[in-house]
């Protein structure tokens, strides 16, 4: 039977981040609370990187590190996002000309909330098990930016905005699907799904969000503990606390993760806090670890979580990933996969944890001017040339590798820039 899963995966954190605690107390707020929410770094989208140069920049090092025949054999490209540029106009479609991929190619736009990078990945994976291309490969990119102002008017819809903002980030990331995962195999029909209509998040205008925080944490948690139980189902004899050695949940916060891996151990396995904690540790701590650094990147969060779980986990036998992924609106899943000693050693390559470490930092003055300029590429917007000193030095730190920017749109064409 053919395998099917990842073969390479990278992450891209932005370029610039700002320090959570700085940004709470910037604000006021209560730190105590704030501590709860597990979060150290948020990335911050400056005016000229969209959800394209997030995309190509995550992706870049993995079809660079491709032969020419492998590159040419990616013929599907799908782009997952809630954050898109055009409402016909695919992402993928800029992506793949940046990326400089073979014209014999798929190429399409998901959206579905924060579920959509996993629906992208089960997608590709399907295609690869169907076998309709033999030796093909996929190439799903999941890419989001928080560049929005909050809706106004309603109380049914208010979100908490205060306590938002410090865990909206920006990022994407990539990972090519084919017949050699490498780097994570996927349990082959080991899926339990689960959806319905809830009216938790939404984003009711192309730059704005809203959205009930109390209902989506309850439809969260029920999705969490209905789409186990769909995998159980279907895996006769999986065991929520025994059979998967580590866990990789879609992260809005850490802190949401924590609880809901509290309940889930309370209710599957009967288990007491001392137990819960440890296991806590053990199993969903080190997918935390690039979240708590990224912030909420929607479709790419649960991707982000399981390369956090990845590069943070002790592999020293093969071993194997819950993933647990959620969009509002909602849809869910809970799937899972192997991952081998040689997996985390091919994966360690992309230097994903090196390429956080280099972001530069944001003073709050900074962030601020970023904050009240967030508006001057909206969606729709027809001209517009990009300062790239808009604050100045940031592109300084980040010198040696190419990235790509947004330079200008013009008559509603973007038009992009690499810079090393």
């Amino acid at each position: 039977m053919v395998s099917a899963g990842i073969e390479a995966m990278n992450v891209f954190g932005g370029t610039a981040y700002l320090d959570v605690m700085q940004l709470a107390k910037y604000r006021d707020l209560d730190t105590a609370r704030f501590e709860n929410l597990l979060m150290k770094e948020k990335a911050v989208a400056l005016p000229y990187e969209d959800p394209v140069t997030f995309g190509v920049n995550a992706a870049k090092p993995i079809i660079d590190s491709l032969t020419e025949a492998e590159k040419d054999r990616i013929e599907l490209l799908i782009t997952c996002s809630e954050s898109g540029i055009d409402f016909g106009k695919s992402l993928s479609t800029y992506m793949h000309q940046y990326l400089g991929l073979n014209r014999n190619c798929r190429l399409f736009e998901i959206k579905q909330a924060c579920y959509s990078g996993t629906a992208g990945f089960q997608m590709a994976v399907n295609f690869i098990l169907s076998q309709t291309s033999p030796g093909a490969k996929a190439l799903v990119i999941a890419s989001d930016i928080s560049r929005f102002l909050i809706a106004e008017g309603g109380d049914a819809l208010s979100e908490d905005w205060s306590y938002a903002e410090p865990s909206a980030g920006a990022g994407a990331v990539a990972v090519l699907v084919g017949e050699t995962p490498a780097v994570f195999q996927a349990d082959a029909g080991a899926n339990g799904y689960y959806g319905y209509e809830v009216m938790d998040t939404c984003r009711p205008i192309p730059d704005s969000e809203a959205g009930d925080a109390d209902l989506s944490l309850m439809s969260y948690l029920d999705c969490c503990e209905q789409t186990f139980l769909e995998y159980q189902n279907r895996v006769p004899g999986a065991d929520y606390q025994n059979t998967f050695q580590y866990l990789a949940y879609h992260t809005p916060f850490g802190g949401m993760v924590k609880g809901a891996h509290r309940t889930m151990m309370r209710k599957m396995a009967k288990a007491k806090s001392a137990e819960i904690e440890s296991d806590f540790l053990q199993r969903v701590k080190p997918g935390l670890d690039y979240c708590q650094r990224v912030g909420n990147i929607m479709g790419a969060a649960v991707l982000l979580a399981l390369a956090s779980t990845i590069d943070q986990g002790q592999f020293d036998s093969p071993k194997r990933i819950g993933c647990f992924s959620y969009g509002s609106g909602c849809c869910s899943e809970f799937f899972s996969g192997i991952i081998t000693p040689q997996g985390q050693e091919r994966q360690r390559l992309f230097e994903i944890e090196k390429h956080l470490n280099s972001r530069y930092q944001l003073s709050m003055e900074e962030y601020e001017v970023l904050f009240k300029g967030s508006g001057l590429v909206r969606f729709g917007t027809r001209n517009v040339k990009l300062d790239f000193e808009m604050i100045p030095g940031v592109l300084d730190s980040n010198k040696g590798t190419p990235r790509l920017y947004l330079e200008e749109i013009s008559e509603f064409h973007r038009k992009y820039r690499w810079i090393s």
